[in-house]
């Protein structure tokens, strides 16, 4: 596949800031084991895309009520959470953008590294998420 010549929207430092700002505000409620708080992030329907343990690969849509109860078990489970991420975003336009992010976990002192990728949407206004791309969750979100 060949590139494209031109490269398309090119994001300025204010574009990069408020990506940055939104995701400093989604890791703090994250952190807080706030679920409610970072579905106020996401536009629903919510893509999941993931495998399982086999490479088998699925993706499916949530609801609001779906996803608390998903990452209710994942950020609502209390203990111990640090977390340290590295992000790379890709805007594909103002408004559509991949980011690709590296974190370590750290819960109840046992550190777990990932790796994942969200499409944002922004609308009216604001930077939504709206598809978590990450390995493994194929047992746990079938």
């Amino acid at each position: 596949m060949t590139p494209p010549a031109d490269p398309g929207f090119v994001p300025d430092a204010a574009d990069l800031a408020e990506l940055d700002e939104w995701f400093r505000q989604y890791d703090a409620l994250a952190g807080a084991g706030d679920v409610a708080g970072t579905a106020d992030l996401a536009m629903f329907p919510l893509n999941t895309v993931t495998d399982d343990v086999a490479g088998e690969g699925s993706a499916r849509q949530l609801d609001r009520a779906a996803y608390l109860e998903m990452m209710g078990g994942v950020l609502g489970g209390g203990g111990d959470l640090r977390m340290e991420s590295r992000r790379t975003p890709y805007f594909l336009t103002r408004s559509l953008a991949v980011v690709l992010t590296e974190a370590e976990f750290t819960i109840d002192g046992r550190p777990q590294r990932v790796r994942y990728a969200d499409l944002l949407v922004r609308t009216g206004g604001q930077w939504r998420f709206q598809t978590m791309v990450q390995g493994g969750w194929g047992g746990q979100a079938g």
